[in-house]
């Protein structure tokens, strides 16, 4: 087995030589634009078909997986080309590898009949993942194509909203009865002739159906064979509900160490299984979207999208952006006067707002990473931000009298070096303050705290810092 870095690797050596024919291929057409001749359309039917050989070959020796990378990786253009090349059985696994927006432009490059063929290769589960991108006659068209059980399934799946363990688990579970031997048990797998991935325990129901525990398959193994199940089996387990959250699955799992568990319904009825890959993918997924979030992007802007989308992905957060920067700009308008008396404060005043910022937005990361882990309540909240004050209080009389120190012997005026230490003391527990509570106020509401919350801190840091830093200066020196 591969480690990761050297798949990593592999992988980047792949792109680059992917982009260098692709590069060939590029410079070929551009040649016979100019020189539009019938020998040197030839010439480039002739190079084409040879890059694209050797490209096909470099994609038929790679995992779904890697390809998905690769496509990611490449300007609309040429994911479209590479696209073309990719062999149709794998066209499923790709689409269900790729992120969102990557998925919707190779969509758009199939017609109805690719589509279906690629979502005819899934599973159930893989499927309601490429659902929500599927053009709806397509997915009409793919409904039909399954048998009933399946359809029933997918439509289970889909029915459950997005970010709950309903619309996470799957179908494939393996069930045994308490009431029969380990034997009856070991030749009923041997007879399936395969198991679920990631299958590490079996689901003990009793005669109804209900769940009564789990038999982990070393209970199998290491046990007499004539023992019933019931004797050996755990029937303290964790379970899901169809509506948990898939946060709280996903802090289970951890806890736990799960890697996989059942879902059960009001009456206990097995109805699917949570499986350690769908809560990697959960979070992975989720972790991405914080980052975007964080700084007022969205997740479903692909990189290489077009300058007019990714304009109207991103407007919102810089209006929002802008009017603050004005604000700050009229703060600093105020004190346009004590400026031009001491023009010292010009290039000090950024440094007691950069800091405030940078400190804000720790304090904030450590806030919204505390909701999303569900640590946070209303009965360490008000701890939470004396401790988050404290540490602003100290950080400030540190740092604050570092640079009150370096005023001082940058511009030989001792009351300039106070009135920068107070400021930058005043500024960071501003900044500790609303760090602890824009993300609560934003949950109270029921935003995401992780949705713009850096640039609305650093809006209330820089007007702050500014406000701060100049009113003192003006009543101190002036």
């Amino acid at each position: 087995m591969r480690k990761e870095s050297e798949r990593r690797e592999s992988l980047a050596d792949v792109i680059e030589q992917i982009n260098q024919l692709l590069d060939k291929h590029k410079i070929v057409e551009d040649l016979v634009e100019r020189q539009d001749q019938p020998k040197q359309r030839l010439i480039q039917n002739l190079v084409s078909k040879q890059n694209q050989n050797k490209l096909k070959k470099l994609l038929d020796d790679l995992h779904p997986a890697d390809i998905a990378d690769i496509l990611e990786s490449l300007p609309i253009e040429q994911r479209s080309i590479i696209w073309e090349l990719v062999r149709s059985e794998n066209d499923g696994d790709i689409l269900v590898e790729v992120s969102d927006a990557v998925r919707q432009t190779l969509i758009a490059d199939m017609d109805s009949s690719e589509i279906l063929a690629a979502a005819e290769q899934l599973d159930t589960d893989e499927i309601a993942d490429i659902a929500p991108d599927l053009p709806e006659n397509v997915f009409q068209d793919v409904l039909d194509s399954l048998d009933a059980q399946n359809r029933e399934r997918l439509e289970s799946i889909l029915s459950y909203p997005e970010d709950t363990v309903g619309s996470l688990m799957d179908h494939e579970v393996i069930t045994v009865r308490d009431d029969i031997s380990l034997e009856v048990a070991l030749r009923y797998l041997r007879k399936l002739g395969s198991l679920p991935n990631h299958t590490d325990k079996l689901f003990v129901v009793d005669r109804s159906g209900s769940l009564k525990g789990i038999l982990p398959l070393k209970k199998i193994v290491v046990n007499e064979a004539d023992l019933k199940i019931k004797d050996v089996m755990v029937d303290d387990i964790v379970t899901f509900d169809p509506n948990d959250t898939a946060d709280d699955a996903a802090d289970a799992f951890e806890r736990y160490d799960l890697v996989t568990a059942p879902v059960i319904d009001e009456n206990k009825k097995i109805i699917g299984r949570l499986s350690v890959d769908a809560v990697v993918d959960h979070i992975r997924e989720a972790a991405e979207y914080e980052k975007l979030s964080m700084a007022g992007l969205k997740e479903d802007e692909d990189i290489f999208s077009s300058i007019w989308k990714s304009v109207k992905n991103r407007w919102a957060w810089l209006a929002i952006n802008l009017i603050t920067a004005i604000i700050a700009s009229r703060v600093i308008g105020v004190f346009e006067g004590s400026i031009e008396k001491v023009v010292a404060l010009a290039a000090l005043m950024p440094i007691v707002a950069g800091i405030g910022g940078n400190s804000g937005n720790q304090t904030i990361t450590m806030i919204v990473r505390g909701l999303a882990l569900g640590v946070i309540n209303n009965n360490n909240l008000q701890r939470l931000l004396y401790k988050e004050i404290g540490v602003a209080f100290l950080n400030g009389i540190l740092w604050g009298g570092v640079l009150g120190f370096f005023a001082y012997m940058l511009y030989n005026n001792a009351m300039l070096g106070l009135v920068m230490m107070a400021a930058m003391l005043l500024n960071l527990l501003l900044s500790a303050l609303m760090g602890v509570l824009i993300p609560m106020i934003m949950t109270r509401f029921g935003k995401d705290p992780a949705v713009g919350s850096s640039v609305l801190i650093t809006a209330m840091t820089d007007s702050g810092g500014f406000f701060i830093f100049l009113g003192l200066a003006t009543l101190v020196l002036l």
